[in-house]
């Protein structure tokens, strides 16, 4: 059974529960295959009611703030690998509480926080993020190791000896990557953190990995990482994001006006670009859409898709159809639940898009409408 968009109530996300599923079981098969550690990363991904789906795949998960590690404790039923650029001494105690692994950002971070830790005899496992200081992400804004990053311990600045305490090494440095690309990565930090591999118990590789997306070779991810492991004896961690959702989901949306200034048209939706999907604007991309040629063809019918906050580019464009589009056509976007669910907001007031699951034999279910008191309760 196939999605009636026509029937889908707008605006709505909705997820396919087969083609999570799909995902799901290739990152749980890459997991046991390689003999390493995969985590879902809440950063891109945190659709709790989910989670009893996810967790008959994959059990732990990968927390950037207290709110993060609360719901992975809560929700997830486990402890959080935890990473921040920095902890603040009102929030890290809830932090250690619901933590299995805490990296820090910096040195200074970690010698601040160790008396505390050592006083509660908590059993956590410490880390230190490192900048390999090697770029393979082409947006500044997605790129953690742009000259002069905070993000991260570069190798002129990590000493030799770690301290006892430090058990592992972090690194984020890829985005929508290939394996490819993580073989490079391995390769920098190989050559400029030897003394300090030597030295670890595990190594968080971080996200990035798009180890979904069609086309991706997941037997060389394999072979890396059981090669990786085999030369420094250390448990290997991957927290993908976007890799769980990847093309599972669509924003359905509504045409509510057509305008045409200056040979432009644009539809005009029941949705905003800069507050349903800000990194359409901020990456920028741009997005598929059912049914329409993603290179506009002048000779077919020709739109714009404008955003209905007041915001002046909150639109993205063109696209062209088949026929002429008209108040009440449903505008389909492709491949819009990692990242895009969890950076939404109510910027204008705009009426918040609603969150549903379809499931191919029990059909559509929502999980979440907004209404008025959401938009109002933001500000309380």
């Amino acid at each position: 059974m196939t999605i009636d968009y026509q029937n889908v109530p707008s605006p709505c996300f909705v997820i396919d529960e087969s083609l999570l599923r799909k995902n799901l079981s290739l990152l749980q098969s890459v997991k046991d295959r390689a003999n390493v550690n995969i985590i879902l990363a809440f950063k891109a991904f945190s659709m709790w009611k989910l989670f009893p789906i996810i967790k008959e795949y994959i059990t732990s998960s990968t927390a950037s703030s207290l709110n993060e590690a609360l719901l992975a404790y809560k929700e997830m039923g486990s402890l959080a690998h935890s990473y921040s650029p920095a902890f603040t001494d009102k929030e890290f105690p809830q932090i250690l509480k619901f933590s299995s692994h805490i990296t820090f950002n910096s040195f200074s971070q970690f010698e601040h926080f160790l008396p505390f830790i050592k006083k509660s005899k908590k059993n956590v496992s410490l880390g230190i993020r490192i900048n390999p200081e090697f770029n393979v992400v082409e947006t500044d804004l997605y790129n953690p190791c742009i000259a002069g990053s905070r993000l991260g311990v570069i190798a002129d600045s990590m000493p030799q000896k770690l301290p006892k305490e430090i058990e592992g090494i972090h690194f984020h440095t890829l985005c929508e990557s290939s394996s490819y690309d993580l073989e490079n990565v391995l390769k920098h930090i190989e050559n400029k953190f030897e003394q300090q591999l030597k030295q670890i118990k595990w190594i968080n590789m971080g996200g990035g990995h798009l180890i979904t997306r069609k086309g991706y070779d997941i037997n060389h991810l394999i072979n890396l990482l059981q090669s990786f492991k085999k030369s420094w004896n250390i448990e290997i961690i991957l927290e993908p994001g976007s890799a769980f959702v990847w093309e599972t989901g669509v924003l359905v949306s509504e045409v509510i006006d057509i305008v045409e200034i200056s040979g432009i048209k644009t539809a005009i939706l029941d949705i905003s670009f800069s507050a349903h999907t800000p990194d359409c604007l901020e990456m920028p991309y741009k997005p598929w859409i059912i049914g329409a040629s993603q290179e506009p063809d002048k000779s077919k019918p020709t739109y714009r898709m404008g955003g209905n906050s007041c915001l002046a580019g909150d639109f993205i464009g063109e696209w062209s159809f088949e026929k002429e589009l008209k108040k009440g056509d449903k505008i389909v976007f492709k491949d819009m639940i990692h990242y895009t669910v969890v950076k939404t907001n109510m910027f204008n007031g705009v009426s918040h898009p609603s969150i549903a699951i379809w499931n191919d034999k029990t059909g559509l279910k929502m999980l979440r409408q907004f209404n008025y008191k959401d938009f109002k309760n933001r500000m309380n």
